[in-house]
């Protein structure tokens, strides 16, 4: 069996001996199971936390998020769920809150908080880059947008943390594809640039688009390249990196490539350098 499950209904079901239950599956929670060796995410613990409040609860924070399709949601963390059952459990975070009508959806037959109450919350209850991060991981993931979540946030005025909610949305950038390039785009705006189009394309002298940069700014022919693992596992990518690169190069684009390796301090200083190379050509 795929995915959670609960024992009882398998073995009435006739899904599964309790020989197979007890040798085969683990519980990780009371009548919950899942395959031996299963890895756990974000959305496995979502659909386990599901299952053991048998329908009465409503998926929230990043466990929402993860049944929206977020990616990049940190594996260890507890489900998180909205439910009168407060009971300690672990593996398991349940929020006091109330919740309107059309704040509430169901996704493959579970109940979970829509897209823009999920971002409301996420916004308002972790620490401001993670919220920004959750985000913009989440606006991807459902193409939801910021004025959505605004207009989410004021329908409810008397809610706790509003203010973080628009510190949030005046960072937010759907644009971003991995919690690195959110991290780098937060580098250049604290650092007093312009703040960057994401997933810029790049077009040659005759408008045909050559490539898309992560970050970037098209006036100055800046671009920002965050080089993740698949930059580096891949020869092909690689290779058409490197023949993209040549190309923008040739149009007179500056490409910072950063890579793990990079810090706030070091990223700070080559753009600053690409900026005073920019100024110093306009003098």
């Amino acid at each position: 069996m795929d995915g959670p499950f609960l024992g009882s209904a398998a073995l009435a079901a006739g899904a599964v001996t309790r020989h197979e239950l007890r040798t085969r599956y683990v519980a990780i929670h009371k009548d919950v199971y899942v395959l031996k060796g299963t890895r756990p995410t974000g959305l496995v613990r979502a659909q386990a936390c599901w299952l053991r409040s048998r329908g009465h609860g409503v998926l929230a924070g990043f466990s929402a998020a993860a049944v929206h399709g977020s990616r990049w949601i940190d594996p260890t963390l507890p489900a998180t769920i909205i439910d009168t059952n407060r009971r300690r459990t672990p593996g398991v975070l349940t929020w006091a809150a109330v919740l309107a009508d059309d704040e509430i959806c169901t996704v493959d037959g579970m109940r979970v908080t829509t897209p823009a109450r999920t971002a409301v919350d996420l916004a308002r209850r972790y620490p401001l880059d993670a919220a920004i991060t959750a985000v913009d991981a989440l606006a991807r993931a459902t193409r939801l947008t910021v004025d959505a979540i605004e207009d989410a946030a004021a329908g409810h005025p008397g809610r706790h943390g509003l203010s973080r909610v628009r510190e949030v949305l005046g960072l937010v950038d759907p644009g971003a594809e991995s919690p690195r390039e959110t991290w780098l785009r937060l580098v250049v705006v604290r650092a007093g640039y312009p703040k960057p189009s994401t997933q810029l394309p790049v077009r040659n002298e005759y408008g045909v688009v050559i490539g898309t940069v992560d970050l970037g700014w098209i006036q100055p022919k800046i671009a920002l390249e965050y080089e993740g693992k698949q930059h580096r596992l891949s020869a092909e990518q690689f290779e058409r990196d490197i023949r993209r690169y040549d190309e923008m190069i040739d149009l007179g684009w500056i490409v910072i490539r950063v890579t793990s390796l990079d810090s706030e301090a070091t990223v700070r200083t080559r753009v600053a350098e690409a900026w005073n190379r920019r100024a110093r050509r306009a003098g």
